[in-house]
């Protein structure tokens, strides 16, 4: 569960107890031994002592205990690089051992996975593309829209802050169906002003923004509980 899929992972209920022993033991001792004695992680001690209001006290910042968190003293000069310190395996070529070398990619291999030039998929809003490009990087370059590819290639490279999308009411993932007669190229003002929530009726666009408003208020609290 992960909220790159909009699914938000369990709500932790914090007991009074555990409640009390961080707001008892987060300011004089280390956040790790706090978090291995209550079987949860840092992450989870730090989150809900910022919810509380906690902070470290000065005499635990003063002491060894605190380590990065100390201020004054230089923590860490011994182990840092002295200028014209030479690396130790600087020049030193590394080769991998074992049977590594026979799964290696090889150059101009790609992943078994990859998908030929002219195939065709929906995104994740519905939208028919096309594969155009093997080429590396952004994957915009490698997939683009159907739509957009059917109005270029009748009137040339879409002009600077332009955007191809469908007329209104001809949106489809149809191949047969995405005809130039179907799209039409318009400016990003434009797209902006099709697109807003004033265009809705007043009570869809209110419930819409009462909606946006809920769910931060709840990503928030969740957070914050983790």
């Amino acid at each position: 569960m992960t909220k790159s899929r909009g699914i938000l992972a369990p709500r932790r209920v914090w007991t009074t107890e555990e409640v009390e022993t961080i707001q008892q033991r987060y300011p004089n001792e280390r956040t790790a031994d706090i978090a291995a004695s209550m079987g949860i992680t840092e992450a989870m001690v730090y989150r809900k002592a910022g919810a509380l209001g906690l902070t470290k006290s000065a005499e635990y910042l003063a002491s060894p205990a605190a380590c990065r968190l100390r201020r004054g003293d230089n923590v860490g000069a011994e182990t840092r690089f002295k200028p014209g310190q030479r690396v130790w395996n600087k020049g030193k070529h590394f080769t991998a051992g074992g049977r590594s070398a026979e799964t290696r990619f090889k150059p101009g291999q790609g992943p078994h996975n990859t998908l030929p030039i002219g195939t065709y998929r929906l995104d994740k809003d519905g939208t028919l593309q096309r594969k155009i490009s093997n080429d590396k990087g952004n994957n915009s370059k490698r997939w683009r829209g159907v739509h957009e590819l059917v109005w270029v290639e009748k009137n040339g490279p879409v002009p600077a802050k332009h955007i191809v999308v469908f007329k209104p009411g001809l949106r489809t993932a149809v191949l047969e169906d995405i005809t130039i007669d179907a799209v039409e190229c318009i400016s990003l003002a434009e797209n902006m002003k099709r697109n807003t929530r004033h265009n809705l009726p007043k009570e869809l666009s209110d419930l819409m923004q009462l909606r946006g408003a809920i769910t931060r208020q709840i990503n928030r609290r969740m957070k914050n509980e983790h």
